[in-house]
């Protein structure tokens, strides 16, 4: 028994390793806790010790986690969660309201929807109603003010002063290794609809060099452009977080696609205090990660 009640689980440390899955590796999840690489490793061979056991695979080629550090990250999630909603219940001012709020589908398939459900057990008083749409259809309903904030996709040049930027993302052109290109012929592209901004940008600026896009495939989910790549079915426009280990990026013969950023935009109208703190603790969960995860 004594065995057992002196071995422990930080929460530094078990946050540490969660980063290192979320970002891929010690050197970015340092960059991302704002720790230095020695910092980070540190903690893990300390929580290795207390654990008497090996977390991270050291051997060349073999995976980033051992079966045990699996298996404690499953944990780690769960740990970390209640750790942080326990932190921010105590601190949490009564609010009350409603709150109008806008996300992309590529949003709503991420860990975001853990965010909002904690806010909701935290704030029950807050009515938070969202509505899914493509970002240029939530950029008009915002226009409109029929949203109070939206979080959108937009291109990095197009951020405004008053958005608040929650990550940044490259765009890239992806295919099935197996589709071949002939130069001079029209590049298959399997396009989101038509208030997709990456299919204007695509259709548009993307054709600048001379590259003729012949639209094969419509689908207004990303899940459906995925399966149409992976098919090998065309080309089309991915985001970093959709790329699949069968897809194949393309460097050369297209025009380079502008960097992403994920940001929130808020309406016109007066300030909200439950989308304050809403907004203030969505910014807080994502830089703490580093970007919104796909949910698994």
């Amino acid at each position: 028994m004594t065995e057992f009640t002196s071995r422990r689980l930080e929460i530094d440390a078990l946050r540490a390793l969660w980063a290192i899955r979320h970002h891929g590796g010690i050197t970015r999840a340092a960059e991302a806790l704002g720790l230095s690489q020695s910092a980070v490793s540190h903690k893990i061979k300390r929580l290795e010790t207390s654990l008497d056991c090996d977390l991270l695979s050291r051997k060349p080629g073999a995976s980033m986690f051992t079966a045990a550090g699996e298996d404690l990250l499953d944990y780690a999630g769960r740990i970390l969660g209640l750790h942080d909603e326990a932190l921010l219940s105590l601190s949490k001012t009564s609010l009350a309201g409603r709150v109008a709020l806008g996300l992309t589908e590529d949003t709503t398939c991420t860990d975001l929807a853990r965010i909002l459900g904690r806010f909701r057990r935290l704030h029950p008083n807050v009515s938070v109603r969202t509505k899914v749409r493509m970002s240029l259809i939530l950029r008009g309903m915002l226009e409109r003010g029929e949203l109070d904030a939206a979080i959108v996709q937009v291109f990095a040049h197009e951020v405004r002063p008053t958005d608040v930027v929650l990550f940044r993302e490259a765009l890239h052109w992806v295919k099935h290794p197996d589709l071949s290109l002939p130069p001079g012929e029209p590049v298959p592209f399997l396009s989101f609809d038509d208030e997709c901004f990456y299919r204007r940008w695509a259709l548009d600026i993307g054709q600048d060099g001379g590259v003729v896009l012949e639209t094969v495939f419509e689908c207004a989910s990303a899940a459906g452009i995925v399966a149409a790549v992976t098919s090998g079915l065309g080309v089309a426009l991915l985001n970093g977080r959709h790329l699949q280990p069968e897809m194949e990026i393309i460097t050369h013969g297209l025009p380079a696609p502008p960097a992403l950023a994920y940001v929130v935009r808020r309406g016109r109208k007066v300030r909200n205090p439950a989308l304050d703190t809403l907004v203030a603790e969505i910014e807080s969960e994502i830089s703490r990660y580093g970007g919104l995860a796909l949910a698994s």
